[in-house]
């Protein structure tokens, strides 16, 4: 499993939270480990599926999302 964090656009609410906690947790392969407004932090199974597949799943329910890269503030390895 590796480690994700995704910068999430487009959340303003209770119900946003609740959206994306949705997408996360049914989307194959991922363990959501928190999540808080702009921001979710993940694991991943890279055998079977990708931060451009996660993304992809955000952008499904209405949100923009984008994997951190190591140079951004608050990513990990």
């Amino acid at each position: 499993m590796r480690h994700l964090t995704l910068h999430i656009t487009g959340m303003s609410c209770g119900h946003c939270l609740h959206a994306v906690n949705e997408a996360l947790i049914a989307h194959p392969g991922t363990q959501l480990e928190s999540l808080r407004m702009g921001r979710a932090d993940l694991r991943y199974d890279e055998s079977v599926t990708t931060p451009a597949d996660i993304e992809a799943a955000l952008e499904q329910v209405g949100y923009s999302a984008k994997a951190a890269t190591r140079g951004d503030a608050g990513a990990r390895p």
